[in-house]
């Protein structure tokens, strides 16, 4: 467990973090599908940062027919397949020679699933996220990547801010609403701005002053938590401290929590990993 000084500010992934993992929805699409694990993440992973998924999380276009239709196109690159599987192959000599055909995914259902999947509270850190704002002793933020969903989705709200998870940080970044996405250094830059002037003008209670809120936030003082690595180590290198929430594991990440902040934070459910929806793997390359 890395050692992190008491920190002013807990700065949060919502996605995997605070919610259920819309990359539990990939794994379980992938295993009933007998699609190799690890394809689609690959395939939006390098894609970026001007692939259709990075593009709306930036508002850059919207979500309709033409970004489905190009999300599903990103998907099926021939290119970007052979090069997967030639690093499967790397990893297990026992693969076929031969390059299978890149695999049938139906992309938007594919995106719907893993956007309605993750809204759903993280039983674990959603309880702990509770007892944070109940101590006042931190600062709590959010940044994270978001879609705005257009009036007749089945997700559309029109206080995107107003719901259970999101109304309980002092301070929201959105991707989509900043038109900065995470790794990019800018946003963590933005964050921290937000942050900083957050505390400055949150001053005027004796509490607050004992907590040195009046000197602003450095990064130093920020703990990041996320699911993906690239986005902490991004965070590291803008001088964030970071803690990684594995996936299905949520509970992990609340023991360090509750050992950087001195807290009892865990809420009463099971210590038991979220597994995918299909038992074992048939997947095949």
């Amino acid at each position: 467990m890395p050692t992190h000084k008491q920190p002013k500010v807990l700065l949060f992934d919502i996605g995997g973090v605070c919610v259920i993992s819309p990359f539990q929805s990939i794994l379980d699409y992938e295993l009933s599908l007998g699609i190799p694990p690890g394809w689609i993440n690959y395939s939006i992973s390098k894609s970026a940062p001007n692939g259709f998924w990075h593009r709306l999380e930036r508002s850059e276009i919207l979500l309709d027919d033409k970004f489905y239709a190009g999300f599903n196109k990103d998907l099926h690159d021939p290119v970007r397949w052979e090069a997967f599987y030639k690093l499967q192959q790397s990893k297990n000599p026992n693969l076929a020679k031969e390059l299978p055909p890149v695999p049938n995914l139906d992309g938007r259902w594919l995106f719907n699933d893993m956007m309605i999947s993750s809204t759903t509270p993280d039983p674990w850190m959603y309880p702990a996220l509770k007892n944070l704002r109940a101590s006042g002793k931190f600062i709590l933020a959010a940044l994270s990547n978001t879609v705005i969903f257009p009036p007749g989705h089945t997700l559309h709200q029109e206080d995107f801010f107003a719901d259970p998870v999101r109304s309980l940080f002092d301070i929201f970044v959105s991707s989509a609403h900043v038109g900065l996405r995470k790794p990019d250094p800018k946003v963590y830059e933005y964050a921290l701005n937000e942050v900083n002037k957050f505390a400055k003008s949150h001053v005027n209670e004796d509490r607050r002053q004992r907590l040195g809120w009046k000197d602003g936030v450095k990064p130093d003082e920020i703990v990041f938590l996320d699911d993906i690595g690239e986005n902490l180590k991004a965070a590291k290198k803008s001088g964030f401290g970071t803690i990684k929430v594995p996936l299905g594991k949520a509970f992990e990440a609340v023991d360090e929590l509750e050992a950087i902040t001195g807290l009892r934070l865990a809420g009463d459910h099971p210590r038991i990993p979220i597994k995918p929806r299909i038992g074992g793997t048939n997947a095949k390359l």
